[in-house]
């Protein structure tokens, strides 16, 4: 063996354990966004079409990419164990199309974030309109003014003009207290407005999104330029395998 492949050896092995570390956080990586979706679409289905008029594809695409990482981390352990110059190469390219689809999804959901909140606004408040207490739509409304104590779009007078309020009033959802909030209550607008939430919902999210823009921002940047870590060592590795043809027994 000639001095300058001993010399390398050490090099290569320090490369491989860390790519390997890294194809680790990477697949959990994929398995947290596998999850995410199927959490999406499993358990918040209803609450996706109050975000947008139409079928949101967010929870599919969350899946498919999730599922893909997942292989492709499993994929990147086996190249490097391997120590196959071409696979780890075909793993870099894969790591650069995760990047560039992170850091693209970051970029059109920062730049779009007002068209966002105006398309959550026209939904919700469209959802509160035409509630009846029975639909899917109707549900979610509900599930959001329990979950985030809220009531109406901007605050309980929502209500009163909503196809609802003449029949069954303030829904229920909107309660303080369900056991100090009669249904005759609820019909009551002067009544209503001292048992149920002051905060409206909208202002609520939107207030949570803007707030914490910044950090999610940071998040979804800092995972897509952490596949800039993992591109370099899968390339480096390659080179040093291939230029000393180096193979893993």
């Amino acid at each position: 063996m000639s001095p300058r492949r001993m010399e390398t050896k050490p090099l290569i092995f320090c490369l491989k354990t860390l790519l390997l570390l890294y194809c680790l956080v990477f697949w959990v990586t994929g398995v947290v966004l596998l999850s995410v979706g199927l959490w999406w679409r499993f358990m918040l289905g209803p609450y996706t079409s109050l975000i947008s008029s139409g079928s949101s594809n967010a929870p599919y695409v969350l899946t498919a990419t999730g599922g893909a990482i997942v292989l492709f981390g499993l994929f990147g352990c086996f190249a490097t164990c391997r120590g196959g110059a071409w696979m780890l190469r075909l793993y870099a390219a894969f790591l650069s199309l995760v990047f560039m689809t992170e850091l693209i999804v970051g970029i059109s959901g920062f730049v779009f974030r007002h068209e966002i909140k105006g398309s959550f606004l026209t939904t919700f408040s469209d959802a509160v309109m035409r509630y009846d207490g029975r639909d899917d739509r109707s549900l979610a409304v509900d599930g959001v003014q329990r979950r985030l104590l809220c009531c109406g779009v901007h605050n309980y007078t929502s209500w009163l003009e909503s196809l609802y309020f003449p029949a069954g009033g303030v829904p229920a959802s909107c309660c303080v207290s369900f056991s100090d909030c009669a249904a005759t209550d609820l019909k009551d607008a002067a009544l209503a407005s001292r048992k149920v939430h002051k905060q409206g919902c909208y202002e609520l999210v939107t207030s949570f999104l803007e707030g914490n823009m910044g950090i999610i921002a940071g998040v979804t940047f800092g995972v897509a330029f952490s596949q800039l870590i993992g591109m370099s060592l899968a390339c480096c590795l390659s080179r040093l395998i291939h230029a000393n043809q180096y193979e893993m027994v």
